[in-house]
């Protein structure tokens, strides 16, 4: 089939240009070092006594999901800069041009480069998230509630950023989408923290910049539900006991996974964004 021999092509440029051995040498590094981390933490003593092994357990959840957190954005820098050249790079070096001729559709293009893209990023997440799952297990015996949908989560929120890249990727430069996305990432972020805040405060207008942003790129609702899965019950019952006195903490805290017609609308909307980029890719004049 056309679509897994482009995407056979684009893992093997992949390779060419180190690009995974480099994401893997820095990954083995941040493991290692969350390791170390894990592994003494049941030595780090709590005031003058010894902790116990439910304090232990539970800052062992918040170093899981601060790591959690910085991935997530890794996870967004690298979706963002592995789509941005898959379509533009190949048309700026005159590639695409020996390569359309063939038996080979534009829309075949798009989705074995994405395809290829998407495997990548779903393969690193799963790895590196099952390594520091592992890792707090040996280290502090903790697991996290819902490690499953939480890698679920994560990875679709990568997706969600590459395929926007991609649209992208038909029309603008290589650096120009690769910023333009990231900033739309963080314009996101943005929003997800104000509704945070605002729904502490109970606004239902600073509420609602949130829900709308969350709506037209679902990165933050999507991060949302992976924050929920790795929450612990007992740092949901202490943020929600001291979310109004403390509406700074509300970013960090999720008390309730994404509605599934949250999660159908986000499968909806990645279904839209790669059917435009194979449109806009068809209707551009090389």
């Amino acid at each position: 089939m056309p679509v897994l021999t482009i995407a056979r092509l684009t893992l093997l440029e992949l390779v060419r240009r180190r690009l995974l051995v480099a994401a893997v040498l820095v990954s083995a590094l941040v493991v290692g070092l969350t390791g170390w981390g894990f592994a003494h933490l049941s030595a780090i003593p709590c005031g003058k006594r010894a902790c116990s092994p439910v304090e232990i357990r539970t800052a062992a959840s918040v170093i899981l999901i601060l790591v959690m957190f910085m991935f997530s954005f890794v996870l967004a820098i690298g979706a963002a800069f592995l789509a941005a050249p898959s379509i533009a790079a190949d048309v700026e070096s005159g590639i695409i041009l020996a390569v359309l001729p063939r038996p080979i559709r534009r829309s075949d293009v798009i989705l074995g480069k994405w395809l290829a893209l998407a495997v990548v990023l779903a393969v690193y997440a799963a790895l590196f998230f099952g390594c520091e799952i592992l890792l707090a297990d040996l280290g502090t015996g903790y697991l996290p509630p819902h490690p499953l949908p939480a890698v679920i989560f994560l990875i679709g929120e990568s997706l969600v950023l590459l395929t926007l890249a991609m649209l992208g990727s038909t029309r603008l430069p290589p650096m120009t989408v690769g910023i333009t996305v990231l900033v739309l990432y963080g314009l996101v972020w943005m929003g997800g923290i104000a509704g945070s805040i605002g729904e502490a405060i109970q606004n239902s207008t600073v509420t609602h910049v949130g829900t709308v942003t969350s709506l037209i790129i679902p990165t933050d609702g999507l991060w949302r539900g992976a924050l929920y899965s790795l929450e612990p019950v007992v740092l949901r019952l202490a943020g929600d006991s001291n979310a109004a006195a403390n509406p700074g903490n509300a970013p960090f805290l999720v008390m309730a996974p994404p509605t599934p017609a949250y999660v159908v609308w986000a499968i909806c909307w990645l279904a839209a964004v790669l059917a435009a980029s194979v449109w806009s890719f068809q209707e551009r004049d090389l």
